[in-house]
C-alpha cells in the first residue's frame, strides 16, 4: 500500500456570496471564467423578507443562495470583482460577499503537479 500524504494549501481565501436565487449560476460562471477551478453552492434562508431598504422600497427575497469559491491569494480580487459584477451586487437587494482568509486547506493535488511546483520554487 502507498504511504498517503496531505498535501496543504496555505495561500488560498474563501470568497463566499449570498445572493438572490437564481444568481448562482451566474456567479460560478463568471468565477471560472476569472480563474477559479469549481464552486460549492447551497441554498439558505434570509431575514428581512418584508423589510424594505431604504428609499428606494425595494423588497428583499428570502429565498437565497450561498456561493462558496476557494481561490489562490493571487486570483481572490479578480474573482471578487468578476463575481460582483456579474451579481448586479452594486445594486440595493442582491446580495452580499466577503472573503475569509483560510490557514490552511487540503484536497487532492495530482503527484505531477506537486512535482512542477516544486520545481518553479
Amino acid at each position: 500500500m502507498s504511504e498517503r500524504n496531505i498535501t496543504y494549501l496555505t495561500d488560498v481565501s474563501l470568497i463566499t456570496c449570498i445572493v438572490q436565487r437564481g444568481l448562482g449560476d451566474v456567479i460560478v460562471k463568471a468565477a471560472r471564467e476569472a480563474g477559479a477551478q469549481g464552486a460549492t453552492v447551497y441554498y439558505a434562508k434570509g431575514s428581512g423578507v418584508r423589510e424594505r431598504l431604504g428609499a428606494l422600497g425595494v423588497a428583499v427575497e428570502v429565498e437565497k443562495e450561498v456561493v462558496n469559491l476557494v481561490v489562490s491569494k493571487e486570483q481572490q480580487d479578480l474573482v471578487f470583482n468578476s463575481a460582483y459584477l456579474a451579481g448586479n451586487l452594486d445594486t440595493p437587494g442582491m446580495g452580499f460577499m466577503y472573503v475569509t482568509p483560510l490557514e490552511k486547506a487540503a484536497t487532492y493535488i495530482p503527484h505531477e503537479v506537486i512535482q512542477r511546483l516544486q520545481q518553479a520554487s
